[in-house]
């Protein structure tokens, strides 16, 4: 769910934002207590389709259908039923049943014994008219007649109370020349219809599928098939230059998993918007054997750049909550779920492997990686309670510190590297994170879940005793991370501030316009001498830097990568819309020459020239660095 989802800030930051379930199961005997479910695509109306589920066979006199009020992942309430209409429950001679709904989500059946089929109309998030009601988008749904469908089936199909561990038969009508992308296989596929087959609604809840004429591509990831698709409307994106991009991280990362994947079919579902969609954020949604992504259109660098650490981020879901995760997420409750308090393991570890198998496998450079912590040190500490134990945000996060959750991208990974270099320091190198999510998913494993309480335990055991007060201070409890300690031990200078010297980009004030997508100078208020030739107004809309086209998420690479690396003297253009009294927003081309000012930098990271030999050797076995 990064849930993971990009949010955006309005200080010039885009933070990547993290569903996890069982693996999708490929073949099951059909048996009458099957739910039959059928999803028509070829007859959309109102943009809406209708689904069709032949009831398992039961004997009792209620039956309560449930859709999903949370799913896992999202963190945050989605209520499917509020996009359900016309739900009408037969009998066998297709006489109505009653049907009461008992609120957003539930509706129950009488007279039950005799049911055999329920139908419903079910309505696409992605073009939700309430904002209330808006759900981030890759945790959504889209029906687009002739165009493409996104179909997370938790938004179209649900559950009866007591038999969510029932197997499911899903046959999907397809309009002429579509193909499903997912990573399930068809136990029966026409040129008009598909079938899969699947264990229980956990399984069926974690399979997304998605249909629309192909742009597919095929990775051979040593012993795991690796799907690309997308659907790009203006046809700028394609399935191959993603799957090029993305072929040497995912390497990588079999590498550094130790040789082996441990899914034999993954899925990267992409969905690539021309503007921003209701819920204003971009992002990804992981899954046992899958992911989605909505990411918008922007120049192929930038876009191979976001889609290599989103994905990075996601794939790396296979470890954890895949084949390590709590009873809580096992048997995970679509309707009042109880959260597990290790948030910090699900998607702070995950974005910790995401950006050091990066560095660890010689992806990156050593100063590229300290640039990703110092990103993700500076936001935790400017956006985020660093007091909060983390174990009571994570158990509270649907309510009490729903605001607190995209802490989990940033001192959740930084959780991870503080835990990596102490396991280092005590096993003299030999030992790290890694080793530790290896030996816990041979402990546990996808189908054994372990008891909330008894985690940090368990991984002491598996360790060393000084781990367990490691979890009493800084998850458990209230002690910020010892960052400097931590960075000293491998030779690294870490300074809360420091003085230096950068290229201006203006001083303005940023802002973000929810209609058009775009940045746009809120204030000119403190604008400095750059900013000033340039001659930016208040309300300009960013349009491009450069000739690049500005979008939220890649503005701070342009700012802080791009424009850093040119020299002072050389030439700015940066293209706005602004609006005029008599005439409609016209373009507007400002020029100015780089100029550099002195500021104070946060949290910054230097390797420390005069390291000592032992701070160089468990800097070399943390990050696998060749010895200096």
């Amino acid at each position: 769910m990064r849930l993971q989802k990009i949010l955006l800030l309005l200080s010039l930051t885009a933070l990547l934002g993290c569903s996890t379930a069982r693996p999708a199961q490929t073949s099951q005997e059909q048996a009458d207590d099957t739910y039959k479910v059928s999803i028509d695509l070829t007859k959309v109306k109102d943009d809406k389709v209708q689904v069709t589920v032949v009831a398992p066979e039961q004997k009792q006199e209620e039956l309560i259908y449930n859709m999903p009020k949370i799913v896992p992942g999202t963190y945050s309430v989605s209520d499917f039923g509020n996009f359900v209409t016309e739900f009408t429950a037969l009998d066998k001679k297709g006489q109505k049943l009653p049907v009461e709904q008992l609120d957003v989500n539930r509706w129950r059946v009488k007279n039950a014994d005799d049911l055999h089929t329920i139908t419903y109309w079910v309505d696409d998030t992605f073009d939700s008219t309430k904002k209330s009601e808006a759900i981030f988008e890759p945790g959504g749904t889209n029906i687009e007649a002739g165009k493409n469908f996104l179909l997370n089936t938790f938004g179209f199909v649900g559950y009866f109370d007591g038999l969510k561990q029932v197997p499911y038969q899903l046959t999907i009508t397809k309009p002429e020349g579509f193909y499903g992308s997912t990573p399930l296989i068809a136990t029966s596929s026409t040129s008009t219809t598909d079938t899969y087959l699947l264990s229980d609604y956990v399984t069926l809840a974690d399979s997304p599928l998605m249909y629309n004429r192909p742009d597919t591509t095929i990775l051979d990831i040593g012993e795991t098939d690796v799907l690309v698709s997308v659907y790009s409307p203006s046809g700028k994106v394609k399935s191959q230059t993603i799957a090029t991009n993305i072929e040497d991280i995912l390497k990588a990362q079999r590498s550094y998993l130790g040789g082996k994947l441990p899914v034999d079919k993954y899925a990267f579902l992409v969905y690539v918007p021309q503007r921003v969609g209701k819920s204003g954020s971009f992002g990804a949604l992981e899954h046992s054997n899958s992911s989605v992504y909505f990411l918008p259109e922007m120049p192929e660098e930038q876009f191979s750049s976001t889609m290599r650490d989103v994905a990075a981020h996601e794939f790396f879901h296979i470890v954890t909550p895949l084949t390590i995760h709590s009873e809580q997420i096992g048997n995970f409750d679509f309707i009042n779920p109880d959260m597990s308090e290790h948030l910090w393991m699900y998607e702070g570890v995950t974005e910790y492997f995401a950006s050091h198998v990066q560095v660890y496998e010689g992806l990156i450079d050593l100063d590229t990686y300290l640039n990703k912590i110092q990103e993700h040190i500076a936001t935790a500490k400017a956006y985020y309670n660093d007091t909060l134990p983390f174990t009571e945000m994570s158990a509270n996060v649907l309510d009490k510190y729903e605001k607190e959750y995209g802490n989990v991208y940033q001192k959740g990974a930084l959780i991870g590297l503080v835990l990596d270099v102490r396991l280092r320091e005590l096993s003299n190198g030999k030992y790290g994170l890694r080793d530790l999510m290896r030996d816990l998913g041979k402990t546990y494993g996808k189908d054994k879940s372990f008891k909330d309480e008894e985690l940090f335990d368990k991984i002491t055991e598996l360790t060393y005793p000084e781990i367990r007060e490691f979890f009493t201070k800084y998850v458990e409890g209230s002690e910020p991370l010892p960052l400097e300690e931590t960075f000293r031990k491998v030779g690294i200078i870490y300074q809360p501030l420091s003085k230096q010297m950068i290229n201006s980009y203006g001083g303005f004030v940023p802002g973000y316009d929810a209609e058009t997508g775009r940045i746009i100078v809120e204030s000119t208020e403190g604008m400095d001498a750059f900013g000033k030739e340039l001659g930016l107004k208040s309300g300009d809309q960013l349009l491009k830097w450069n000739g690049t086209e500005i979008s939220p998420v890649n503005i701070r690479q342009l700012i802080g990568e791009d424009l850093q690396a040119m020299q002072p003297g050389d030439e700015v253009t940066v293209t706005v819309s602004r609006k005029n009294k008599t005439a409609k927003p016209t373009e507007v081309t400002l020029k100015a020459k780089v100029k550099q000012m002195e500021r104070m930098v946060p949290h910054y990271l230097q390797p420390d020239p005069e390291a000592t030999p032992q701070q160089k050797e468990l800097r070399n076995a943390w990050l696998n660095l060749k010895t200096e």
